[in-house]
């Protein structure tokens, strides 16, 4: 009697339908993990260049004649984002101390990409 016992070197095709399923949801968890991360990279943009603006209004504030920065405000400056396409309205105020020997410049910038962002700079300058 000759007997032939042969050994499978394969994988069945219940270890190969569950080694799928774990593939799908892993992908699954990818997917999902590269929306948010396109998200916060966009989020970013946007911050950069809010900070942007807010930086070159104080820098051409900070310039300006002491009697031509006129206590007052806010001051709106609507900007569109030339690389978001993003609109941007960047405003300020001067507010002077009580025998005007200081000015405290508060620039803000607000812009909406489906939620509502506001960024603030503060500086003073002196006489």
């Amino acid at each position: 009697m000759i007997t032939c016992k042969t050994k499978s070197k394969g994988f069945s095709l219940i270890e190969v339908l569950i080694a799928l399923v774990i593939l799908s949801i892993s992908l699954l968890a990818l997917a999902g993990l590269m929306v948010y991360t396109t998200k916060s990279n966009s989020w970013g943009g946007h911050m950069t260049e809010a900070t942007t603006f807010a930086q070159d209004t104080l820098e051409r504030l900070r310039v300006t004649p002491w009697t031509n920065l006129l206590p007052g405000g806010p001051y709106p400056d609507p900007v569109m984002g030339a690389t978001s396409g993003i609109s941007y309205t960047r405003t300020w105020t001067v507010a002077p101390n009580a025998d005007d020997t200081l000015r405290t410049i508060t620039v803000t910038v607000t812009w909406d990409d489906g939620i509502h962002h506001s960024i603030s700079f503060v500086s003073a300058i002196t006489q």
